[in-house]
């Protein structure tokens, strides 16, 4: 079971797939996730915090269904506590790219991101892709040993951050 340690009792999330009425609790975590990491993710918080609700709506109704793209969310009850997506890569079939892994600090060192990166490797293989691909930031070694524990490798590939070029990130690969 896991366990929230910000509270006395068990509190056991609901790792699933993202459903359109999540759109607001959705919204609040992704802004959340970029005050927290703002260099794990693809854009700032200003330029989250300025998109209309309406757009965050129609990105989760777009992922909440369908082979491309998925997102998941660790469901407490109230408050989203996790996040992890997957999409289908352009370039390789068999391949999903994992994107936008957040535990809230509150729940990391618990089980809930093995959960989460669990839940996109049975979607994906679901959807005829049988290996998970994520990029790291070089440098954010909390994340890199997370996912070496959760049996990822270091392929040894490595490219520039998308959006800070002076940066640059680690492919790691695992099977679904």
């Amino acid at each position: 079971m896991t366990r929230n340690p910000a509270r006395s009792t068990p509190c056991v999330p609901i790792v699933r797939r993202v459903r359109p009425a999540d759109a607001a609790r959705m919204r609040a975590l992704r802004l959340e996730m970029l005050a927290d990491a703002p260099l794990a993710f693809l854009e700032t918080l200003a330029d989250a915090a300025a998109r209309p609700h309406a757009e965050y709506a129609a990105r989760i109704a777009y992922t909440s269904t369908g082979s491309h793209t998925a997102q998941f969310v660790a469901d407490p009850g109230g408050r989203l506590v996790g996040h992890a997506g997957g999409v289908a890569s352009p370039h390789e079939a068999g391949l999903t790219v994992v994107f936008g892994v957040y535990v809230t600090p509150a729940w990391r060192g618990t089980r809930l991101l093995a959960d989460l990166i669990d839940e996109v490797g049975r979607w994906s293989r679901a959807c005829g892709r049988p290996e998970l691909m994520l990029e790291v930031v070089i440098g954010n070694d909390r994340a890199y040993r997370s996912y070496l524990r959760l049996g990822f490798t270091d392929t040894g590939v490595r490219v520039p951050h998308p959006t800070i070029p002076s940066m640059r990130e680690l492919q790691m690969r695992r099977a679904a």
